[in-house]
């Protein structure tokens, strides 16, 4: 018997979450499963905040905020309205619904649990059976470089709103970090049919993923395909400080940019239609690539680009065999 093809996607922010959603629309939890950038992660208030498992559980689960874009749907915000009252902390906002989740994993935490197991009982708990896995179990927190000295990446990302000139980045830790174990056998699995890389931020959502001792390694050894889908629209980001960030470190806010950056990993790329004039620019650097709606508004375009994205791999797949 053959076994059913197995998919591993890459994810961190908002961005990559709505592509996760659409692929967990299309793929049980047998064939698909999701590594998450970590370092965002930090401790807040004495609790650990855990923004982009958060993210993508929510979005899994149901439980995502359709007025905000990030946290838990029907959320009250009575905790951080007292902390502000009382003179606290309270430039990062934590809602009342979301602040259970980080009381419980502080606890677990501090009781000997792997960050790996807290975020699998944490999914459980609300109800989301694909395998989600931490990039790492050990902390690799993001530190924003900048012209007046490093900050840590939520400083930069909400503190400060992303208003600092970024020069570089640095994952702290991350040589003494390695992969959940699970990781390295699902991409050691013969079934594995292709490995994605959604639209999240290249430098801090992916890269603090990619530079986890030996898993870069492991995708290139992997024989299913990497497909990319690019963050950039016509020159924008559509999320986040990506376009931002590229102009800052002098790099070009385009498709193909990303696509360099990307360069030893990538077996496919996806593109938005509206860039589809840099398609013949990306072939004649040695890109596979592919144009289509990335665009992702409702959850038909979240199921349509996940769809997609799974034909290409296995286009790309059988091209490769």
């Amino acid at each position: 018997m053959i076994a059913a093809p197995k998919y591993l996607a890459l994810t961190g922010g908002v961005g990559g979450a709505k592509l996760a959603l659409g692929l967990a629309q299309i793929l049980p939890p047998a064939q698909l499963a999701f590594l998450v950038n970590t370092g965002d992660d930090f401790s807040h208030l004495g609790l650990h905040v855990s923004p982009d498992l958060d993210t993508l559980m929510y979005a899994l689960s149901g439980e995502s905020n359709p007025d905000t874009g990030w946290g838990r749907r029907e959320e009250s915000w009575r905790f951080i309205e007292t902390l502000r009252a009382l003179g606290g902390e309270s430039w990062f906002n934590l809602g009342d619904r979301d602040l259970a989740v980080h009381v419980l994993r502080t606890e677990r935490l501090r009781a000997g649990a792997t960050l790996s197991e807290v975020t699998r009982e944490l999914n459980a708990a609300l109800g989301t059976q694909h395998p989600i896995w931490p990039m790492s179990d050990s902390p690799v927190p993001t530190i924003v470089q900048t012209p007046d000295g490093p900050l840590a990446f939520q400083h930069y990302f909400v503190r400060d709103r992303c208003a600092p000139p970024v020069t570089g980045f640095e994952f702290r830790g991350v040589a003494e970090a390695s992969p959940p174990p699970a990781v390295l056998e699902w991409l050691g699995d013969p079934a594995l049919a292709g490995i994605f890389i959604c639209p999240s931020n290249p430098f801090v959502s992916v890269d603090p993923i990619l530079a986890v001792p030996g898993l870069r390694a492991a995708l290139r050894r992997c024989q299913a395909p990497v497909i990319a889908v690019s963050p950039i629209v016509a020159g924008l980001a559509i999320k986040g400080p990506t376009a931002k960030m590229m102009a800052e470190l002098a790099v070009p806010s385009t498709a193909v940019a990303v696509a360099e950056h990307y360069r030893d990993l990538l077996d496919g790329y996806v593109i938005d239609e509206a860039d589809a004039a840099l398609l013949d620019p990306l072939k004649a650097a040695g890109f596979a690539a592919i144009a289509a709606p990335t665009v992702m508004l409702t959850l038909a375009d979240k199921v349509r680009l996940a769809e997609l994205v799974c034909e290409f791999a296995r286009q790309r797949h059988a091209a490769a065999n």
